[in-house]
């Protein structure tokens, strides 16, 4: 089946960041995802959560079927990505029950609809998970962004989009809308706080 493909080697550009700030051109890539609101440390989250893994693992474990598909190639599963807004925006960025979110996980180029469905009926019929019915599966093209690593607790981010809208004013970007992307390279039931690494993004446009 060839090289194993492996997200940090291979796409290292978009998922392994430095701290400092950097422009990157985002191209389409194929997710699936689930939308939601309210606090992320709720159950509701960690059911959606789990809904994206199972679906996910069933798609990188379809070798071992009588079907697997053209194109098929071993890989590394990617991360939990989350793109994040405010149901109310008139309320504070830190009131997490006003939290609206889409949570998605990137898959292989190989993975059709047709496939997609495929699998989720054979996952519903393995995992009791309600959630799992509300999974949809499209493409994203984000374009132009600034990125960066963030280091530390979740709570932390505000410094380090701080520092991403200033290297964005100072080179000639601003901003594209309010949403941003938070790709999470730590699990938090494992990892403690200060050693969480996670990717911040936002679109941008020329100033």
């Amino acid at each position: 089946m060839g090289e194993k493909i492996d997200y940090k080697k291979q796409y290292k550009h978009i998922y392994i960041p430095t701290i400092e700030p950097v422009i990157i051109d985002v191209p389409k890539m194929p997710y699936i995802m689930i939308e939601g609101t309210g606090n992320p440390n709720g159950e509701e989250f960690a059911k959606k959560t789990e809904a994206l893994y199972s679906i996910s693992y069933a798609v990188k474990m379809i070798y071992k079927s009588n079907h697997v598909p053209d194109g098929y190639y071993e890989y590394t599963v990617f991360p939990l990505e989350g793109l994040w807004d405010l149901v109310d925006k008139s309320k504070s960025s830190t009131d997490k029950d006003n939290y609206k979110y889409t949570i998605m996980i990137r898959q292989p180029d190989f993975l059709t609809e047709e496939l997609f469905f495929s699998l989720l009926e054979q996952t519903k019929k393995k995992k009791a998970n309600p959630y799992l019915q509300e999974l949809i599966f499209g493409e994203v093209t984000e374009g132009l962004c600034c990125q960066a690593m963030h280091l530390g607790s979740y709570d932390d981010e505000p410094a380090s989009f701080a520092k991403m809208q200033a290297f964005c004013e100072a080179n000639g970007y601003e901003r594209a809308c309010k949403t941003h992307r938070e790709i999470y390279l730590s699990d938090p039931r494992k990892t403690e706080a200060s050693k969480l690494k996670t990717v911040l993004r936002f679109t941008v446009k020329k100033a």
